[in-house]
């Protein structure tokens, strides 16, 4: 069997909407080559997940279900889609560039000694090779990169930037051999610092705080704006080094790339290092009170203001409007 084979992130139970993206787009380019989509999903109690995966495009889905697989562990994963790719034989491997897939997808290639495509906002056919393109000096360029002859070559997918669409279509479901767990290490347990927020990785809106909230406390305010927008809190490098807010908020280069159709960024300069995590996203708000912030360079609107006058001012009027 030849085709594009996915990986299929999950989270309790729950299907990552990046792993969505990366079906749908699989889907795209497999039906200009003629070439079956096939899924793989690793967990505990996954098993009933895999049957929905057809109507995301995917004709075939390999299980790996374990309870030892329950919480990502990075040698048994990467053993368990290496056993899919040895079964569906792929041309490519698409994950989503979450942190989980980045992980993976070097651990995959490495495992198979053949070419890794990171971070791409775009794919597309030259032939039989695929070919790729993703942000490179920060962002400030584009190249256009393959995997040459590697086979398969293992890509992942900026989240937010490819399209989720549904194509109903009912997948065979087949379990792949029970994965050997080693190692010297067991995740027992992932506590969640922020039960309930949303994942900057996958929101479609991010409102974002750095040094200008010139403390922890003042978070309260992004908290609220992103409350009322329904969007995801992000952060700085300097608000995170700071520790006013957990890492797992911030966007930059040493954090999470993020491409929202939304970015707000309240009191962020706008260093080089972030600006290479959030330039891609599709509409940018920049809120400083320094007219000469190189955020202003790269954003859509700009307000130069009080950002403690102004949060609280644009919170108000999001909510006028939702009543």
């Amino acid at each position: 069997m030849a085709g594009i084979l996915v990986f299929v992130e999950q989270r309790d139970g729950h299907v990552r909407k990046a792993s969505f993206e990366a079906l749908s787009e699989a889907k795209r380019l497999a039906q200009g080559k003629g070439i079956p989509v096939v899924a793989v999903v690793v967990g505990s109690g996954v098993r009933g997940l895999a049957s929905t995966l057809g109507d995301w495009g995917a004709e075939k889905v390999f299980v790996a279900d374990q309870p030892e697989l329950a919480h990502y562990s990075p040698q048994a994963y990467a053993q368990a889609l290496a056993s899919a790719v040895g079964e569906a034989q792929p041309q490519a491997v698409f994950l989503a560039a979450t942190a989980m897939g980045r992980d993976l997808a070097g651990r995959l290639a490495a495992k198979l000694k053949v070419g890794c495509l990171p971070d791409v906002t775009a794919v597309r056919w030259d032939g039989d090779t695929l070919q790729a393109v993703r942000p490179v000096y920060s962002g400030k360029a584009l190249a256009t990169v393959d995997g040459g002859k590697s086979v398969p070559v293992v890509v992942t997918l900026r989240p937010n930037v490819f399209p989720a669409q549904k194509s109903p279509h009912t997948a065979e479901v087949m379990a792949l051999p029970p994965v050997a767990v080693r190692g010297g290490y067991k995740v027992k347990e992932v506590v969640s610092l922020q039960a309930g927020e949303l994942d900057v990785a996958e929101a479609d809106i991010i409102v974002s705080g750095g040094r200008g909230l010139r403390g922890p406390e003042n978070f309260a305010l992004i908290r609220e704006l992103a409350k009322v927008l329904g969007a995801a809190v992000g952060a700085s490098r300097a608000a995170v080094d700071a520790g006013w807010i957990d890492h797992a908020h911030q966007v930059g280069q040493t954090g999470k790339v993020v491409s929202p159709t939304l970015y707000i960024a309240c009191g962020i300069s706008g260093a080089i290092q972030h600006l290479a995590g959030m330039s891609s996203s599709k509409v940018i708000v920049a809120i400083n009170k320094d007219p000469e912030a190189p955020i202003f360079k790269v954003a859509d609107y700009g307000v130069v203001g009080d950002l403690f006058q102004v949060i609280p001012a644009l919170t108000e009027e999001v909510r006028k409007l939702k009543t």
